[in-house]
């Protein structure tokens, strides 16, 4: 009852009234009312649309004030230290990486930019997930980086909070959370495919309410106390939750809520039976049973419950609100409304903690959730944006892991989560495998679903305390290496034998994404923390479960001692976990490695996975897996790759490294060769049968075992090198590939994922190691050439002593930057003078000494084994037996050097071994004294067939040689039948087993197709020790009997640097020059060998094979030198090419290229026809034309008075006025004189053009017509993408590929005539008046006849109607009737002025400089004025109206003009006075007959110049204060006719100073007569330029260039106005190029007289003539201020902000790229823009790109960019976010493309936008 009164009431008073009522000590009414009407208000039955409620809630919580005003008074009160500004995705935000403590460190805009960041490693990102600023937040960054804000720690001097303020907050509030609630709670139905839908709609309907719930945290820290008492007291909540028990609703709605509970498996009594487990969080890890989808896979691992506490029966229960609005959140699938509320929240630090509890609470569900969802994708972004801002924090994640278990949740969720998609590993054993891995094609893997989790746990193990933990919870770690040991074996491959796979599987990007987001980055994590000693024990712990675990997996998978063959994983997390403590143990903690490692049986199986792996990727490159599809390529590269190599290929190779230092170094070497299946090539025999291999896959086999082997024996990543040594060495062999950019090379660069770190481990570091071993090339600009960015190019000091070929073969992932590598190594070598001749071999560089620990992997080189396969290697080369290569010569030098470098100190147990172990072919281990032991007879099992067979030769009795293939194959296939004891390992090979035969376990594997031959036993005479040999392939390699003297070795002691560098040649004499000094003996051997005089080498007997492979090599290199020399001549002669057609500064030759020569040729000119290449004169029938690119531009009309650029506005106070350009001038100029004069007369007046004018452009080619059109034909039949649209008539030139769009006809040469045309005439100038009026009366007759159409007329028109369609229609109806034949005239003469106009641009503004300029050399305006002659004489004149006559004749009588005006009752003509002089020029050139006589055009021009004088005069006047006109009037007119008098009679010099005398005369004038001198010739400047332009297009005259001050004289000089001898001395006068042919005073007064009389004569009369050249926008130095101001403006048309805005580099104009909300008549905005504003040309700058795109007509392109970063690199989509300045030179290149139109020949790559931009 109460309430429905309280309702009717006005809401303001209500709460003022209520507020007072409960403001009294007994305040039980006031309570009791304010319930009731919150019952009513608050009723979740009503629809939560209806905002009432919402009103009321916002009055009451008010009082008397408005809610607005509420708010500000709260705000008051804000004591928040932290900023705590929550985004969303996309948002800008900063992080900088020398402020933050945790690597998620991040922060807003305003925060940022208030703090002090100089200098600072910072970047801007676009945030992927959202996040929130951290500023004033000292547990994530330090102090120093706080913006002033927040530095000053607000909350010490806030008032505190006056009781009444919040008092309403606190009792309405929870009565709206709970309202919200009910409405979750009744809105949630079980999701099925249509409930998706009805959520998203309870979501909807619940925003208003939510957004309420946002505005109040944004209030500030006292009001985010209230929320926090509320979400968090248990009280309220049992309270409130239940449902009162009348209310049926409330009752339904705690129903659908604990179903909802129930469904998420967090509330079921059986399952807590089953575990003695219960803390809240246990119980919803505990749900995750019922799921059993188990695939015949091993149950799950229990936590062991014996560490909780089983006492909390009701633990599941919500007890507050928070947790229930976390639990619906999490149901709801975290809308964004909900997550922005929770996290807006974070501040205040008890809700923090609550809150991160109750996250923790409810993880298991989250996963459950996260799994089952179908948008996991935006929802694992959302649960990051949360969980990234409770764990990033040390304190508090150290608090949850203790209070809560975080640690124990984690794993289990993530162990639960990868069991959902177990399947059977098939590795080895496949039948009785138990061990399981995750299946990489289910979604989960795919998706990456798992990344939120894992991101979280690699999160909190970054805190040290954290990491502490797991690491000293045992049951903990062996859970983690079950999880780890899900993935050892995924992703399996088999080879294919017989056809190509059907369906290649992608799977392997989620087996590697998988393998290192959730082991590799963990295990980085844990690493971080076991860095000293302290923390050993940590360290051996891992060890051992790492060892334990890989027991289990090898018992699981049944592998006892042989691989299973064709198989092959990538994936071995554990074995890298091992080897990656294991080096850390060594390297950091001081630990010695024997205590850490397993026994050797133990050892020798670790062994054979990951050698595996390098056998097989040297299979693949070998094409063995060829039928697996491109995939397997795509694995073999990705293991290499550098975002992965340290977490996988690296691990491997070392693990490897220390099986081989520990094992017994024969069997390793033998493991290897049989591994990589070569172990049949290494005969002495020149044939042999590989079963295992082809013939061409033995080579790149045999290199690959090699390869691996020096990699093995010289890599010290893990073996002693120092951090920074790694670093250098990664940097120095990623710039040898390629020059770098900064940011590919902090790519290429293996980071050790740790997230304390910066990008890179010491990014400062970072910076000094690459100034230390590069340079830096700045980016460099080729007019023509595509954008280079700032490069880094290894030092020369780095070539010579630094550059490592292993370290580059081990890092590339393709094979051809080892290639690359190698030409820029022997490039370098070739400019230094260091080696010029052939080809350098890798050079051989000294290694960092090994770690004690690891020594023995040195044995290795020192084994009788490897000596053996040297020896072999050695000979086979020699004698070029088939498969050898100059690479497998390179290995094989290169591990005797490292041989030679690494000596093994003898040990004595070598004696104890038994006397017969490969007695026969070398006395002990040591290479040194290997090296010169010779070998005399070895016997060799050989097929019937081979050469060796035919020798009858009985071998000495006394032979105790043993056979060396068929011993050592035995050798190496014994291995396997013995490998299970060691001992018999050692005592191998003695000559009873290697007369057995081949035991059947390996030759049964591979069944050779057809039986082979048999074989039998030769013996085979050698006499030859590895020295021996060496000196006979050095011979081989000089190709010089006796390369060697007895005596070379003194000769070397004298110089020992020589052989740093080199080929093979020098590599063997370091060698032996090495073993020289090192054993006496070895001298000996040299020096006895090399004294005795060798016979040649015998020809070769060998089998054809090895001639073939020999003759292939050698065919291959004439092959590559023919290529060379070809490539050589073609780039020659393209040079050529390109200095004819477009070399821009020399002369031309060619008559074709240069179409105004001047020269006088025989009868016609011959034109070329680049299509059908016959060259002949155009003609009626058949006529050639030139290729030409018409465009429209508006580059003139974009001109300004001033020449400074306008600036870029970048804040609200800044504008760009559009007024003052040449187009918005000249049409305003139209205008005007279209409302006084006739329209005709107007159009006949001026030019236009300047906006949307037609720019005639060529590349000089000509061709037929008829040629082209079939060319055209072929183009469109063409199938091929083009970048051009053929049915516009877009084509490239078929000579240079240059755009064009038509073909312009040449007209039939008279050359004969030419003679005559420019004959210099004594007439006077009153003949040639006379002459020229004529000429225009008989505008009929033309040269090219009229009756008949020919070819030629036709194309003509043709070309007419494509300039008419090049531009807009608005740009060519300037008339007041649109269509008539006026329009169309002064559109065809507007065209000659454009091109005249632009070329004078392009010449600078100016002729000063002469000659032809590039832009010159491009102009076909000769041809253009034929053409447009062509289509002009259809209009004649009316003579009445012929502006000749009044231009040169005094008008009979004023009467009778006027009584005609009268008469006609029509506008009256534009006054002369008026009148464009340039323009008349134009018209009366083409209306004339065609060509037109030299000396009529000088006369023209003359006329023209007195009228353009006299303007100038008038101009001038018409600019003189008041005074200074009075002044004039003053002075008596009979002064004024004395004047004039003179002028007629006098000569001019004389007229001009008397006129400047009495101009002087004046006290106040400001005018001096040099001022006045000056700006009449400023005022004629521009109309002597154009018609000496004119001039040179039209008779080839050459323009003499002057320097600017003289200017005015040259031009005049050369047109004929003035005596062509200047007195030097004199200066000067315009006057003085007069030339009246009637009284000057007469026809100056006639004109005048036009004039007076007319309103606004004064602005028709001071028309400026002088424009500055074009510019683009002036732009901010540092891109960040244009972003900061665009990125978040609103667009003018739509007021909203664009998702991709752009900016208009010609006028400011900011756009909306893409924006369907701006598209007019279906073109989107930056198009529409670009046809308003350039004419279809649009320069746009992205503004969230930071990259410039080029609109050109129906075509866009990608410019690149103008705004680079410190390091010269361009930032495309602000990727990287380094702070960005202008690049003045890129900016200049644009502009100068923009003014000089050559876009379209500049940039290549283009594409159709569809009116889409």
């Amino acid at each position: 009852m109460m309430a429905a009164l309280l309702l009717r009431r006005d809401k303001k008073s209500t709460a003022a009234h209520l507020k007072s009522d409960l403001n009294r000590t007994d305040n039980s009414s006031g309570v009791r009312q304010l319930q009731e009407l919150l019952d009513s208000v608050l009723n979740p039955e009503k629809p939560p649309a209806d905002t009432e409620a919402l009103d009321w809630c916002k009055c009451l919580i008010a009082g008397e004030e408005g809610f607005e005003e509420f708010c500000k008074t709260v705000r008051s009160y804000d004591n928040a230290t932290l900023c705590g500004l929550v985004w969303t995705a996309n948002f800008v935000a900063y992080r900088c990486r020398t402020c933050g403590i945790s690597p998620c460190m991040s922060l807003c805009a305003e925060c940022f930019n208030n703090g002090d960041h100089t200098g600072h490693d910072f970047n801007m990102f676009r945030s992927q997930a959202g996040g929130a600023c951290d500023c004033g937040d000292s547990n994530v960054m330090r102090e120093t980086g706080f913006c002033r804000r927040h530095r000053l720690r607000t909350g010490e001097n806030v008032p505190s909070v006056p009781r009444d303020l919040l008092l309403m907050s606190e009792m309405v509030l929870p009565r709206f959370i709970i309202c919200i609630i009910q409405y979750l709670r009744d809105g949630y139905t079980e999701p099925d495919t249509s409930a998706e839908r009805d959520l998203q709609k309870v979501l909807q309907q619940l925003e208003p309410q939510i957004t309420f719930l946002e505005e109040l945290t944004k209030m500030g820290g006292a009001m985010r106390t209230v929320l926090t008492k509320i979400l968090t007291n248990q009280q309220t909540f049992k309270d409130l939750s239940m449902g009162q028990e009348e209310n049926v609703f409330a009752k339904k709605n705690y129903e659908n809520y604990l179903s909802a509970l129930k469904n998420s498996g967090l509330v079921s009594v059986e399952e807590k039976a089953q575990t003695g487990a219960a803390e809240p969080t246990q119980g919803s890890e505990t749900g995750e049973d019922q799921d059993g989808q188990s695939i015949g896979q091993r149950k799950r691992v229990k936590l062991s419950s014996s560490t909780k506490d089983p006492s909390i029966m009701d633990s599941l229960k919500h007890k507050c609100f928070l947790e229930e609005l976390l639990f619906w959140t999490i149901k709801y699938e975290f809308p964004q409304k909900m997550v922005t509320f929770l996290l807006n929240m974070l501040p205040d630090q008890d809700y923090k903690i609550t809150f991160t509890k109750t996250f923790v609470q409810h993880y298991a569900f989250i996963m459950k959730t996260l799994m089952k969802s179908q948008e996991s994708d935006t929802m694992s972004n959302r649960i990051v944006h949360i969980s990234v801002q409770l764990f990033s924090n040390e304190d508090l994640a150290r608090h949850v892991t203790e209070e809560c278990q975080l640690l124990d949740i984690m794993v289990t969720v993530l162990l639960y989560m990868m069991e959902s998609c177990l399947i059977k590993s098939e590795l080895q054993d496949e039948e009785n495998s138990r061990h399981v891995v995750v299946n990489c094609s289910e979604a989960l893997l795919k998706n990456n679903t798992y990344w939120p989790l894992v991101s979280d746990f690699i999160n909190i193990l970054s805190h040290q305390s954290v990491a502490k933990k797991f690491l000293e919870d045992h049951s903990l770690l062996m859970l983690w290496m079950s999880f780890v040991s899900f993935f050892q074996g995924m992703n399996l491959n088999k080879r294919e034998l017989s056809e190509h796979v059907e369906f290649e599987s992608q799977t392997y990007y989620a087996a590697f994404a998988a393998e290192l987001e959730a082991c590799a980055q963990p295990m980085w994590g844990l690493l971080t923390h076991c860095k000293v000693k302290e923390t050993q024990e940590y360290t051996k712990t891992v060890v051992r479960y790492c060892l334990e675990t890989l027991q289990i997996w090898f018992d699981a998978i049944g592998f006892v001692d042989e691989l299973a063959p064709n198989q092959v994983t990538f994936h071995l997390p554990l074995h890298r976990y091992y080897a990656m403590f294991l080096s850390k143990a060594v390297k950091c903690q001081g630990l010695d490695l024997e205590s850490l490692l397993p026994d050797q049986e133990m050892l020798m199986r670790i062994m054979v996975h990951p050698l595996q792996i390098q056998a097989s990727l040297s299979e693949i490159h070998s094409n063995m897996w060829v039928r697996n599809g491109l995939q397997i390529k795509g694995q073999a590269m990705t293991y290499v790759q550098s975002h992965f190599c340290n977490s996988m290929i690296d691990p491997d190779i070392f693990l490897l490294q220390v099986c081989a230092s520990r094992l017994d170094p024969d069997y390793f070497i033998s493991s290897v060769f049989e591994r990589f299946k070569v172990v049949d090539l290494l005969t002495m025999a020149s044939v042999h049968q590989n079963t295992a291999l082809d013939g061409e896959q033995e080579r790149p086999m045999l290199e690959g075992a090699l390869t691996f082997l020096v990699i093995l024996s010289s890599l010290r990543i893990h073996l002693g090198m120092a951090d920074d040594e790694i670093l250098r060495a990664e940097m120095v062999s990623q710039l040898c590939m390629n020059d770098r950019t900064h940011s590919s090379l902090l790519d290429l660069i293996p980071e050790n994922p740790n997230p304390k770190s910066g990008i890179v481990p010491g990014s400062c570091s970072f910076e000094e190691m690459l100034s230390a071993v590069a340079d830096f090339k700045a980016p460099v600009f080729e007019l023509g050439g595509s954008m280079q960015q700032g490069m880094y190019t290894p030092k020369a000091e780095v070539w010579e002593k630094e550059f490592d070929p292993i370290m580059v073969i081990l890092r590339t992932v393709y094979r051809r930057d080892v290639q690359s590598a190698m030409d820029r190594y022997s490039a370098f070598l070739k400019q230094s003078g260091m080696h010029t001749t052939g080809n350098p071999w890798p050079p051989y560089k000294e290694r960092t000494p090994l770690h004690p620990c690891y020594k023995g992997l040195d044995r290795l080189l020192h084994c009788k084994t490897l000596h053996i396969v040297i020896f072999t290697l050695l000979y086979k080369i020699w004698l070029d037996h088939s498969n050898m290569s100059e690479h497998v010569l390179c290995m094989v030098l290169y591990l005797i050097e490292l041989g030679l470098d690494n000596q093994v100190e003898e040990d004595k147990g070598d004696e104890v071994r038994p006397s017969h172990c490969h007695d026969s072919w070398f006395p002990g281990t040591n290479l040194l004294s290997n090296l010169h032991h010779v070998i005399n007879y070895v016997r060799v099992r050989v097929p019937e067939t081979a050469p060796e067979v035919k020798r009858e030769r009985e071998p000495p009795a006394s032979t105790s040689a043993e056979a060396s293939n068929f011993g050592q194959a035995q050798v190496f296939s014994l291995v396997a039948e013995r490998r299970r004891k060691f001992q018999e390992i050692i005592n191998r090979s003695s000559t009873e087993a290697s007369q057995a035969v081949r035991p059947k376990s390996s030759s049964t594997r591979w069944v050779p197709p057809g039986t082979p031959p048999q074989l039998v036993t030769e013996i085979l005479e050698i006499h030859e020790s590895m020295l021996s040999l060496l000196i006979k392939l050095h011979q081989k390699l000089s190709a010089k009997q006796n390369s060697l003297s007895a005596t070379w070795l003194e000769d070397m002691d004298a110089n020992p640097n020589r052989h740093a560098h080199g080929d093979g040649i020098t590599a063997i004499e370091r060698i032996l020059t090495k073993a020289a000094t090192r054993s006496h003996q070895s001298k000996r051997s040299i020096q006895e060998i090399c004294g005795k005089v060798f016979p040649p080498v015998a020809p070769k007997k060998n089998s054809p094979t090895a001639k073939k492979t020999m003759d292939k090599e050698e065919r291959r290199q004439r092959a590559r030198e023919r290529q060379q020399k070809l490539l050589a001549e073609f780039a020659s002669r393209q040079k050529s090419f390109m200095e004819t057609a477009m070399d821009v500064e020399s002369p031309d030759t060619e008559a074709a290229m240069d179409l105004g020569a001047s020269e006088v040729k025989e009868s016609e000119v011959l034109y070329d026809c680049v299509i059908c290449g016959q060259s002949g004169p155009s003609t009626e029938d058949r006529p050639t034309g030139l290729v030409v690119l018409l465009q429209a531009s508006s580059v003139l009309g974009h001109r300004c008075k001033s020449d400074e650029a306008k600036k870029l506005p970048t804040t609200d106070e800044e504008r760009i006025y559009p007024a003052d350009t040449c187009g918005a001038a000249h049409d305003v100029r139209l205008a005007l004189m279209q409302s006084f004069f006739k329209d005709s007369s107007c159009l006949q007046s001026v030019s236009i053009g300047w906006d949307g004018g037609v720019y005639v452009q060529t590349c000089g080619h000509t061709l037929h017509i008829d040629c082209h059109k079939s060319y055209m034909e072929s183009l469109r039949n063409d199938q091929v993408m083009q970048g051009f649209s053929v049915d516009k008539g877009e084509f490239t030139c078929p000579l240079c590929r240059q755009f064009a769009n038509s073909v312009l006809p040449c007209r039939p040469g008279r050359s004969t005539e030419v003679v005559s045309w420019h004959m210099p005439s004594n007439k006077k100038t009153s003949v040639l008046v006379k002459e020229v009026e004529d000429l225009q009366e008989q505008l009929g007759f033309f040269p090219v006849s009229t009756t008949t159409e020919s070819n030629l007329s036709k194309e003509m028109e043709l070309v007419i109607k494509d300039i008419k369609n090049t531009t807009q229609r608005k740009y060519m109806d300037y008339g007041k009737n649109p269509g008539s034949p006026d329009n169309d005239f002064l559109f065809m003469y507007s065209v000659a002025r454009t091109n005249l106009e632009l070329e004078l641009v392009h010449r600078g503004g100016n002729l000063c400089s002469g000659g032809a300029s590039g832009a010159a050399k491009r102009s076909c305006l000769n041809q253009l004025f034929h053409v447009l002659a062509m289509h002009m004489r259809l209009y004649s004149i009316d003579s009445a109206y012929n502006p000749w006559t009044r231009l040169t004749q005094v008008a009979p009588s004023r009467d009778k003009m006027n009584s005609r005006v009268c008469l006609d009752d029509e506008r009256p003509e534009v006054p002369m006075l008026f009148r464009d002089c340039p323009s008349l020029l134009i018209i009366f050139v083409l209306t004339m007959p065609q060509p037109l006589r030299k000396e009529h055009f000088i006369c023209l021009v003359r006329m023209l110049y007195n009228l353009q004088y006299t303007q100038a005069l008038a101009a001038l006047s018409a600019k003189f204060s008041p005074e200074e006109r009075q002044a004039w009037s003053t002075s008596g007119t009979l002064k004024k006719f004395s004047l004039f008098f003179y002028m007629i009679n006098c000569p001019f010099n004389t007229i001009c100073a008397l006129l400047l005398c009495f101009l002087s005369q004046l006290s106040s004038s400001v005018w001096s007569p040099q001022s006045i001198e000056y700006s009449l010739q400023q005022f004629c400047l521009p109309y002597l330029r154009l018609s000496c332009l004119l001039q040179h297009h039209l008779y080839g005259d050459n323009l003499s260039g002057c320097p600017e001050e003289e200017e005015f004289s040259g031009l005049a000089g050369c047109l004929g106005l003035l005596d062509p001898a200047p007195q030097p001395s004199n200066p000067m006068y315009s006057a003085s190029c007069l030339d009246w042919t009637v009284s000057a005073f007469d026809l100056m007064s006639q004109w005048c007289s036009e004039v007076t009389g007319l309103a606004d004569t004064q602005t028709l009369l001071v028309q400026d003539l002088q424009w500055a050249s074009p510019h683009l926008l002036h732009l901010p130095d540092n891109y960040n201020t244009i972003f900061q101001y665009y990125h978040k403006k609103a667009c003018t048309a739509c007021k909203k902000v664009p998702k991709d805005p752009a900016l208009c580099l010609v006028c400011g104009t900011f756009v909306c790229l893409k924006g369907l909300c701006c598209k007019q008549h279906g073109i989107c905005e930056c198009v529409w823009h670009s046809q308003h504003c350039g004419a279809a040309t649009g320069i746009f700058l992205l503004i969230n790109a930071s990259v410039i795109i080029i609109i050109r007509g129906h075509r866009f392109c990608l410019w690149g960019s103008v705004y680079l970063d410190a390091h010269g690199e361009e930032d495309r989509d602000l990727r990287r976010g380094k702070p960005l300045f202008l690049c003045v030179e890129r900016y200049r290149v644009l502009e100068q493309q923009w003014v000089s139109h050559t876009f379209d020949h500049i940039n290549k790559r283009w594409g159709p936008h569809y009116n889409g931009l």
